[in-house]
């Protein structure tokens, strides 16, 4: 788990490596245990590393495979390294380290561009042929792992992280106006290539990219299930299912141990995390470090759900650590949290993730993490009446449901510069929806979900809050095979029960039933839903300074109704508009966007 950066030059010019290193530099926190800078031609990387597999020098990037004349730069963990080793050891391979990274090199230099297929994990990674000048970057199929771009006319630049490229210089920061359109209606989804910068776009992910010496380039996506009931399936009972779904997550969490120190588990108390710890512990894991986070309730609303997440540790026999954050704190929290986000993420428990990771990485390096359950299993509550529609009519229905608001509601809140003729969300989530692969709605609307909404939204989130404290988080439900498992299973099966009805079924076989029967909980922070007093003095601060009245995003008169009655104005789904809008001015204040 690491940062990597680079520049690549097409106009014959050498890289700016002074800029290679302010980008790697600051991806310090991502990797805080070493840090490498290689040059050669028009090819310059750095690299910052978190030393998770193989804790020596030998594991040091950026790494070279001489024989095969192969420099490379990776972000990740890939799971199956030790069986992809042994397998090219066989096939006449060397290796000199115990890393995952070597294994990448190696792999590329047998199968190319096609090694991506072999790989069990989450990564993201560049790869330079030394003797072509061709360069090649690579993110994992679930988009875990981040890949940022910022091309001009004869270069680019990329990085685990937007404010690297920022740190770089020569980024167009202007704001790109259908990504803003996705922020204020998708709930801050930004799906790839765009980022709310016009200079920045990030590599999709399950995809390779492949860059020619003069500057051309080809994407291949390698991997999308098919949300469809495939026939090696067909006749399986739901007791099946239960069965298969459970022997695939129990795989998927053996999978995310493999490192070279210990791994713990963030516990929310919920049925995710706690069936992580469940199968951990079948495993014959002991002394299991786990951990939770709470706050204190404001607006009549509960902030922790301790009464689980402890159940769960004393049943299991964890070694539990329990963090209570006080309302006054957050507002200070909250201008680092916003500092590490690559893009503006506007979900309560993007703070949450940040202070509850501070105190993780003091005890352990890597933790797995429950995120992406809900997504792959249909666990949220407007699942059940989007499944309902015709499979024609589900684009109208997602939107409906889903959206924060519709488009003419944006005429009132933008000012007209940035302020798309058309419905731009709803048109990429028609467009998607209409592709063939996807069953019954509900399948179309799982895939969307999965392969684009979680991956920029929740996910990014646990990488970002994660990672600047040099935490790696791992997501088993997000574990590939697992995720294909789930696309073919019936749609009613994830729908029972409430929803998550295959996996509530497989946490009966080993939770507590007051665990799995429990009514849903979701990451509380009431202080910032409710714009608490210390959260509400930052947010006018934010919306007051001559940079937001100088950008003109929002007109002043819908910011004015809005800092007038901070608790009064919602989105469809409840959302705190007044917190989108001044979450957007932060983030732009604080990586100093112009």
């Amino acid at each position: 788990m690491c940062g990597l950066s680079g520049e690549v030059r097409f106009d014959g010019r050498l890289p700016d490596l002074a800029a290679v290193e302010r980008m790697t530099d600051r991806l310090a926190p991502r990797g805080p245990d070493g840090r490498g800078l290689w040059s050669q031609g028009c090819v310059a990387l750095g690299h910052r590393r978190l030393k998770i597999i193989d804790l020596s020098e030998s594991g040091a990037q950026p790494m070279a495979d001489p024989r095969a004349r192969l420099v490379g730069v990776f972000n990740g963990c890939v799971y199956n390294y030790r069986e992809l080793q042994q397998e090219l050891t066989g096939l006449g391979h060397r290796f000199f380290s115990r890393s995952d990274t070597e294994v990448v090199l190696a792999a590329y230099r047998e199968w190319g561009t096609a090694c991506v297929e072999r790989f069990h994990g989450m990564f993201a990674f560049v790869i330079v042929e030394q003797d072509t000048g061709r360069v090649v970057l690579a993110r994992d199929r679930l988009g875990i792992k981040p890949l940022y771009l910022a091309e001009t006319p004869g270069r680019l630049r990329f990085a685990s992280s937007l404010p690297a490229l920022l740190a770089a210089g020569g980024v167009d920061t202007s704001i790109d106006p259908v990504a803003l359109h996705h922020y204020l209606s998708w709930h801050a989804t930004v799906p790839a290539p765009r980022t709310v910068l016009n200079g920045v776009r990030k590599l999709p992910p399950a995809t390779v990219r492949v860059v020619e010496p003069d500057g051309t380039h080809r994407d291949h996506r390698y991997w999308q299930p098919e949300y469809t009931r495939r026939p090696e399936y067909a006749g399986l009972s739901a007791e099946d299912w239960t069965e298969a779904v459970l022997d695939a997550l129990r795989q998927a969490v053996r999978r995310r141990m493999v490192a070279d120190v210990p791994v713990g588990v963030l516990l929310s108390g919920g049925l995710d995390s706690s069936l992580i710890v469940a199968l951990l512990a079948d495993e014959g894991q002991s002394d299991l470090a786990t951990f939770s986070v709470g706050f204190e309730s404001e607006g009549g609303e509960e902030g922790d759900e301790f009464h689980y997440s402890d159940l769960v540790a004393r049943h299991f026999g964890t070694d539990h650590h329990q963090l209570l954050v006080p309302s006054d704190r957050l507002s200070r929290a909250l201008d680092g949290a916003v500092k590490a986000m690559s893009e503006p993420m506007i979900s309560h428990d993007v703070v949450a993730f940040h202070l509850l990771s501070e105190q993780v990485a003091k005890e352990v390096k890597v933790v797995q993490s429950g995120q992406g359950a809900d997504e792959v299993f249909a666990g949220y509550h407007w699942y059940p009446d989007m499944a309902r529609v015709p499979r024609p009519q589900a684009a109208e229905a997602y939107a409906e449901t889903y959206f924060d608001r519709p488009h003419a509601d944006l005429a009132r809140m933008l000012e007209p510069d940035v302020l798309p003729a058309r419905d731009v969300s709803g048109d990429f989530v028609h467009e998607h929806l209409a592709v063939p692969g996807a069953e019954t709605a509900l399948d179309a609307d799982l895939r969307l979900d999965t392969h684009v909404m979680m991956i920029d939204d929740p996910v990014k989130r646990v990488d970002n809050m994660t990672m600047d404290w040099g935490l790696e988080a791992r997501v088993p439900f997000l574990d590939h095979q697992l995720v294909e498992l789930a696309a073919a299973c019936p749609p009613e099966l994830k729908l029972a029960d409430g929803g998550k009805g295959v996996l509530k079924a497989a946490g009966r076989k080993v939770l507590p039933r007051e665990v799995v029967d429990r009514p849903k909980g979701y990451f509380p922070v009431p202080a910032i839903k409710h714009m608490a007093g210390p959260v509400l003095q930052r947010v006018r601060e934010a919306l007051s300074a001559p940079e937001a009245r100088a950008r003109g995003i929002f007109r002043r008169t819908y910011v004015d109704e809005l800092l007038a009655a901070p608790d009064a104005h919602r989105t469809k789904r409840g959302a705190n508009a007044l917190w989108q809008v001044a979450l957007l001015e932060t983030w732009l204040q604080t990586h100093e966007i112009t």
